[in-house]
């Protein structure tokens, strides 16, 4: 069986917080070398570590962690068994002295995310990762290790333990260590434009890069009712939703409008507050489907389809409100300036009473028309409030979830159609305890970011089939 290398990795002035010797007990690892770099993630530290391995695996621990019992045989078997090129396992988190299971997802294909939770171990296959080092054709300051794992996943497998190999001590410079809006906060943008340099030159190797958008949408193709429909779903939001509805019914516009509330089934007194909302105002179309199985995306098909639905759907969620009265008309009149299938704007965190959270203000300025569609496949999320012409999306429909189905829906856009951006804030996004999106626990955001994974690994495939079938 090959030895290791372990590498520990720490910032200046930290505690190193794991010595040599734990290490060695499995007499497997044949050097310990502590490294001290305020660039963990850094190509310049990458190509020091490739420089001194002689051992068939490299091992980087990026936080203080304690190894289970043949954890690094247990790693070494499957690296083994499956011609890894790199190998994660699943750990616990130590707080206060309790002990937290901190389960990981599955690599795939369109695991292109540059915030991938690898947890602080990594196991290298080091020829992999001396030929991935070797390729670098860029020097880069925080996307080194995430172009290092992209290159290896060209050529090998990048495989997931999920089995509980490590208790992690305390929270540490770990691999990954992003946020929810780490890619919009302005203060990252540095970090974002080398991100985006990488995964663009990925695609490029792979086969999915596409070049920019300049299919134009036939806006005349079918007569509608309205020229745009405020499309709202909502579920048991008594607290919420008439500052909603009434956001919608006060936007002043130079073309007719309407709003379509498809009401899924609530249970606390949201169905009574519309039906009194509808009767004061005959713009409110108040939907009471038949189906009982829908999730945000079924309901977003039913307002779509429904006859009095506009020339434009434009997304208003239950918990929130337009931030001014003119948000419907420069939505619909960035369709025609931009010439586009889909527009998103910018809007503003907040909690329940409309004071604004932080980072504030997210308006997605690391979208480019030129590479946006592919920077795409790497962030999370692509922006609110969301506008779809509504024929196309008749045509491509969501996908009936309640996660990430209008980002289904801007990938599968973005892939011939040009998306239009709008820096203006337009929205007011509350967070509060009742929000779906407020805090989701370990276990949703596992099934969160693997389903999304698995969306842009469709994506992928589908646009490096396009990409050879011309």
């Amino acid at each position: 069986m090959k030895s290791i290398h372990s590498f520990i990795l720490h910032r200046e002035g930290e505690n190193k917080g794991m010595s040599g010797s734990a290490l060695k007990p499995e007499g497997l690892v044949t050097h310990v070398t502590y490294l001290s770099s305020g660039r963990p993630n850094g190509s310049e530290l990458l190509r020091s570590i490739s420089s001194q391995v002689g051992a068939g695996y490299i091992l980087l621990v990026y936080a203080p962690v304690e190894l289970g019992m043949f954890a690094l045989e247990r790693m070494l078997e499957v690296a083994e068994d499956t011609s890894a090129g790199m190998v994660y396992a699943d750990g616990h988190e130590d707080i206060g002295g309790r002990q937290r299971p901190h389960p990981l997802t599955d690599y795939r294909k369109g695991s292109l995310r540059d915030d991938f939770d690898f947890g602080p171990v990594l196991l290298f296959n080091a020829e992999a990762f001396r030929e991935a080092v070797a390729g670098m054709t860029s020097d880069y300051n925080f996307a080194g290790l995430y172009d290092l794992r992209l290159s290896v996943s060209r050529w090998r497998p990048v495989v997931h333990i999920s089995e509980y190999l490590y208790v992690r001590r305390e929270t540490g410079n770990g691999a990954s260590t992003g946020t929810q809006f780490d890619y919009v906060d302005p203060q990252n943008r540095a970090v974002q434009i080398e991100m985006e340099q990488v995964c663009t030159e990925h695609l490029r190797c792979i086969g999915g890069f596409l070049p920019p958008r300049v299919k134009a949408p036939d806006f005349g193709e079918e007569a509608f009712p309205v020229e745009a429909s405020v499309i709202i779903p909502v579920r048991n939001r008594i607290r919420t939703i008439a500052d909603a509805v009434r956001s919608a019914l006060m936007q002043e516009t130079d073309f007719p409008f309407n709003i379509i509330l498809v009401d899924n089934h609530s249970e606390d007194g949201t169905t009574e507050a519309v039906r009194t909302l509808s009767r004061e105002d005959e713009r409110l179309i108040h939907i009471l489907p038949d189906r009982k199985d829908m999730g945000i995306g079924g309901c977003w098909n039913v307002g779509l389809h429904h006859p009095a639905c506009g020339r434009f759907a434009i997304q208003l969620d239950s918990d929130d409100v337009y931030s001014d009265r003119h948000s419907i008309r420069k939505i619909v009149e960035a369709f025609y300036r931009q010439q586009c299938a889909m527009v998103i704007g910018s809007y503003r965190l907040t909690d329940f009473d409309m004071q604004t959270l932080p980072p504030g203000v997210i308006d997605h300025r690391e979208w480019t028309a030129e590479n946006g569609h592919n920077n795409a496949l790497r962030i999370n999320g692509l922006g609110a409030p969301r506008a779809f012409y509504t024929p196309l999306l008749r045509r491509i429909k969501l996908p009936n979830t309640s996660y990430g189905e209008d980002y289904a829906a801007g990938l599968r856009i973005s892939r011939e159609y040009k998306i239009g951006r709008i820096y203006d804030v337009l929205y007011l996004c509350r967070r509060w305890e009742g929000n779906s999106d407020a805090s989701p626990d370990i276990v949703k955001k596992d099934l969160y970011d693997a389903y999304k994974d698995n969306l842009r690994t469709w994506e992928l495939e589908a646009r490096i089939k396009m990409n050879t079938s011309v």
